[in-house]
């Protein structure tokens, strides 16, 4: 359990923050970079479901994706290092339900003619949003796994890949299960 008691600490006033196991590392720091952008993700999903109230099983995947986000910060937060005790880590079977639930609202699509532009309704906006902020916390999170000494979980990568999927299927099903979708029309303003 967290107990949060005291907001401020001052400790990150000389431009450092902590990780999980209590290194310092400069805010601009590439790990940093990765679980902040991932908690940004977060956030733009919790502005979409400001407009998913009334879609109860959407809504209900939107909540566990977004504690699955904060388990994923967890992760990135402690680096995997040898002989250390595991941590909260992203684990495949949650990779798998993302899968099901993109199934699951795939379904219920017809098959697309054309490219989405980002619109319709403003919980398809919105979703749209956080799918774009995912896919920077996916690449940032790759490049991270690709410096020596700075691992990261097959898991965790795996599991924004599948992200940025649900939330374009997710916005297609906010859009009224594709009816109000924008497509792009090709060369139509030349």
């Amino acid at each position: 359990m967290v107990v949060l008691n005291r907001i401020y600490t001052k400790t990150g006033d000389d431009g450092t923050t902590a990780l999980g196991t209590g290194e310092r590392r400069p805010k601009y720091d590439r790990r940093i970079a990765a679980y902040g952008t991932v908690d940004e993700t977060n956030a733009a999903i919790g502005v979409a479901r400001l407009h998913t109230k009334d879609a109860l099983v959407l809504d209900a995947m939107l909540g566990r994706i977004q504690n699955d986000l904060f388990d994923l910060g967890a992760d990135l937060a402690v680096p995997e290092r040898d002989g250390k005790a595991e941590r909260l880590r992203v684990v495949a079977a949650q990779v798998e339900r993302l899968e099901h639930d993109i199934d699951a609202l795939n379904d219920k699509l017809a098959p697309l003619t054309s490219f989405v532009l980002p619109g319709g309704t403003p919980a398809a906006a919105y979703l749209h949003v956080a799918r774009t902020i995912c896919r920077r916390a996916e690449r940032m999170m790759v490049e991270l796994a690709a410096q020596p000494g700075e691992p990261v979980g097959a898991a965790g990568i795996q599991y924004m890949n599948r992200l940025s999927d649900f939330l374009f299927v997710a916005s297609r099903a906010a859009n009224h299960d594709g009816a109000g979708d924008v497509l792009w029309v090709p060369g139509q303003n030349r």
